[in-house]
């Protein structure tokens, strides 16, 4: 049994509403940006191989690089959220991002735009749980929703129209301008940040355990690289080993949390999982990004290998998807206020796999506009599934686990994010090469490989889809919660 977690004064400070809106608009947009880097280069690599001359294994690590990063980042974020204020926790994400944008921007090789990837990687992973801990220490119970729906526009739009925006800037720009456009906005928000966040935070003098911090590294790191590399032949380390290496870091990293709560000294609090309602949500958020990485990522290469379409029109059919998740996402916040979260996420699932029983009927001369129909569904879905599942799970958590429970969040969506995106992948090559010696053209063979993904991804949905109806209308509130001690 996990020791309980009282509930303290509030830290936050007492902010008008008019400044707490310009705060909100600051750290959304920042984090959108800062989010919008994570599959922004997905339509640029072939432009970077040939400009820079790195075979495809060596080009993929800029975006694999920049996952792998946040995944070991974030999970770290909990303790520097006690330890040092708000504002400066901001202050490094934002001057870490520009940094590293800047050295992207002006890289003249492989190593040095890998560098400032990296470093991007490291604002982002601040970012992002900064945004959430901020959100729950200064807006009322009942007006959550609504401003995690504009949250979620962040986490899950951004990375669905990034491929999008690179297509639009490649078709008659240089892939440093997809860097270079993002730099002034980084700047101004770095700008208006530092003159507006308040010194939110309640800071404690945690200290850091040696420990948990390369057990955590070796942990995420190891299982989001294994999980990347299933099913690629060329990858820079065994998928195998590392994902095995990872399980063991990840199994003894858990241990030395759980030993550490007792003090609580714990690297990355896991007495979160102890609430019913934020296991279940989590779950589910799980199945969501999963779902909405492996789509990215396995569209472009339907699209582009067995369609023959070119980056610009590969961008704009997943551009009406990403555009109806941004619009209605905050509107799906507002029906969470009032009527909780049950009756979003059941439609939710339902349009979930219907998008995607619709993408597992996709074949050599599918029609565009079927394509583009199935992931306006898959991400009307979405849109009710994330930000209700997201507002209810941190929602059920008193405040001292703010931080560790946006964390949490935070991680597992990284490694959900890579489990998707393997899988999907996996699945494509499997059914590729059953097609291949069943004597399929080439073309032909890969259209049935993306069938095959996409038809596990439907039976998955369906699990996620029973799932949904265990989703409490409301959240338990901390004082009275459901554990699962």
């Amino acid at each position: 049994m996990s020791p309980s977690v009282e509930e303290p004064r509030p830290a936050q400070p007492d902010l008008e509403p008019a400044r707490v809106r310009t705060l909100l608009v600051i750290l959304i947009t920042a984090a959108f940006v800062v989010i919008l880097n994570e599959t922004v280069l997905s339509v640029a690599l072939p432009d970077l191989m040939e400009e820079l001359d790195i075979p495809a294994p060596t080009a993929q690590w800029l975006t694999t690089g920049f996952m792998l990063t946040m995944a070991v980042v974030i999970p770290t974020t909990g303790f520097v959220l006690q330890r040092f204020a708000h504002r400066r926790v901001f202050m490094a994400a934002m001057v870490l991002f520009t940094l590293g944008t800047l050295l992207a921007m002006l890289a003249p090789g492989f190593p040095v735009l890998m560098v400032g990837r990296v470093i991007q990687a490291c604002g982002t992973a601040l970012m992002l749980p900064l945004l959430m801990t901020t959100v729950l220490n200064v807006i009322p119970v009942e007006r959550r929703g609504s401003v995690m729906g504009l949250i979620s526009v962040v986490i899950s739009v951004a990375p669905a129209v990034g491929p999008t925006i690179s297509g639009l800037i490649l078709d008659s720009l240089s892939w440093r301008w997809l860097f270079a456009i993002m730099l002034p906005i980084a700047l101004a928000a770095l700008a208006l940040g530092a003159w507006l966040m308040p010194a939110m935070g309640e800071q404690r003098r945690v200290g850091l355990d040696l420990i948990s911090v390369p057990l955590s590294v070796l942990g995420f790191g190891g299982l989001v690289m294994g999980l990347n590399g299933i099913g690629a032949s060329d990858a820079a380390i065994p998928a195998v080993p590392a994902f095995v290496a990872g399980v063991i870091a990840l199994v003894l990293f858990v241990l030395r949390q759980r030993s550490l709560q007792r003090e609580d000294r714990a690297l990355l609090d896991l007495r979160p999982f102890t609430y019913r309602v934020y296991t279940i949500s989590l779950g589910l958020m799980i199945v969501s990004f999963g779902g909405l990485f492996g789509m990215i990522i396995l569209l472009p290469i339907y699209l582009q290998s067995v369609q023959g379409h070119s980056t610009l029109t590969t961008g704009l059919v997943m551009l009406p998807g990403g555009l109806i998740m941004g619009l209605l996402s905050p509107f799906v916040g507002r029906l969470y206020d009032r009527h909780g979260a049950r009756v979003l996420v059941i439609p939710g699932t339902i349009l979930l796999s219907l998008g995607m029983f619709t993408l597992s009927r996709l074949a050599l001369e599918t029609p565009l506009w079927t394509v583009v129909m199935a992931h306006v569904i898959i991400s009307c879905g979405l849109a009710l599934l994330i930000t209700p599942l997201m507002t209810s799970a941190l929602g059920s958590l008193p405040q001292p686990l703010y931080s560790h429970g946006s964390a949490l969040l935070n991680t597992l969506q990284q490694v959900a994010g890579a489990a998707g995106g393997a899988l999907f992948i996996t699945l494509m090559s499997v059914g590729t090469l059953a097609a291949v010696r069943g004597g399929e053209s080439e073309l032909e063979a890969t259209a049935h490989g993306v069938h095959v993904a996409f038809l596990v991804g439907f039976g998955i949905a369906l699990v996620a889809l029973a799932l949904s109806f265990v989703v409490p209308r409301k959240p338990a509130s901390p004082a009275g919660r459901q554990t699962l001690d």
